[in-house]
């Protein structure tokens, strides 16, 4: 006698202003390509900010099995936070403009295969991480990344271009601040351009700040970037694309369940990238197997071969030491140096 297996129910919910990614084709793709032997589901798009949020929750008190985040790195969260401790799990189809959890996961961009993979329904259990009482997934932070993500909020633009552009326009008047990070090794004191702890690898867009970082390890990954002269900035960009971040002399890392940390001013600190206000105080915690979440079972993380931008940056950082033997001599170059890298930069990005 055949088995008839019960099916899985899932929403999907859409954020149809999010991100970059346009998403007007992705019902038909759900529709087109969903296993429906296996799942019966449901499309529900968001109207205003925090709906994501109660729609998820809704789901999650009607036992649905599978959540799915359709767009950006705000949706994604806003889903998360709202299911966590739960049996039901979160999928993500990527249609924002970092995609950074999506990204540490090795989910596909492309909307089709990222559907692919909700077939497969691989669903294991993560960590996830908690800053003054908001969840993170990816990364939380405070300092420089906090500050450009405030700007990049009240731009109203998105985009990886507009972020870079944010970066350097702010980078040469930010000063950087002191911080006492308390752990459970004591307490330390840094001045530091940022600091940032990471569940997960990246920020989005393939810009590592935490390489070695794992969502199942039960530690935060703890990063504090000291200063630096702005002649660096496209090292340590490039170092970020290309993995090799915490090998820099000015960068310290370290592991912990949970940190406390004050700081002299109040000011903006991030949790995914959403800016958000707060105090000289700051608690940020690990919290062990707490959200189920879908993978891709197709790819092997420790086969997966460099990028082609990961690639270009290990060039760059070649081409930009050469740069600066040749122009090391004299410090009024600097000028020289800058536009020298900015002229490679650009060129071996314009792939």
């Amino acid at each position: 006698m055949t088995q008839i297996m019960e099916k899985k129910s899932i929403v999907f919910i859409m954020n149809p202003i999010s991100g970059t990614a346009s998403k007007a084709g992705v019902p038909d793709l759900i529709k087109e390509n969903l296993d429906q032997e296996k799942f019966e589901y449901e499309i529900r798009m968001t109207e205003y900010a925090g709906h994501a949020s109660e729609i998820a929750k809704e789901a999650m008190n009607n036992g649905i099995d599978i959540v799915v985040a359709v767009g950006g790195d705000g949706t994604v969260n806003e889903v998360a936070r709202a299911i966590v401790h739960s049996n039901t799990a979160l999928g993500i189809i990527p249609c924002g403009s970092g995609n950074g959890l999506a990204r540490h996961l090795l989910l596909p961009m492309n909307a089709k295969k990222a559907i692919e993979i909700i077939n497969a329904c691989d669903i294991r259990d993560f960590d996830y991480g908690i800053i003054n009482e908001h969840p993170f997934f990816c990364t939380c932070g405070m300092g420089f990344d906090a500050f450009v993500s405030k700007k990049f909020a009240d731009s109203g633009k998105r985009g990886p271009i507009s972020y870079a552009e944010q970066i350097l326009k702010e980078g040469l008047s930010y000063k950087p601040q002191t911080y006492t990070i308390k752990d459970e090794n004591g307490a330390t004191t840094y001045n530091a351009w940022l600091i940032s702890c990471a569940n997960a690898s990246q920020y989005g867009n393939n810009a590592y700040i935490a390489p070695q970082a794992s969502m199942s390890d039960g530690w935060l990954d703890i990063i504090i970037m000291e200063p630096f002269d702005m002649i660096e900035a496209p090292e340590v960009w490039l170092e970020m694309l290309n993995k090799t971040l915490d090998k820099n002399p000015n960068i310290k890392t370290f592991r912990s369940k949970n940190i406390h940390v004050h700081r002299d001013e109040p000011g903006v600190i991030h949790y995914d990238g959403d800016p958000v206000m707060a105090g000289t105080d700051i608690d940020v915690e690990i919290v062990e197997k707490g959200i189920k979440m879908l993978i891709n079972p197709f790819t092997d993380r420790s086969q997966r071969q460099p990028s082609k931008f990961q690639n270009a940056a290990t060039e760059l950082l070649n081409e930009i030491n050469n740069i600066r033997t040749g122009v090391r001599e004299d410090f009024s170059q600097t000028s020289k140096q800058i536009q020298a890298i900015t002229k490679a930069v650009q060129k071996k990005l314009n792939l």
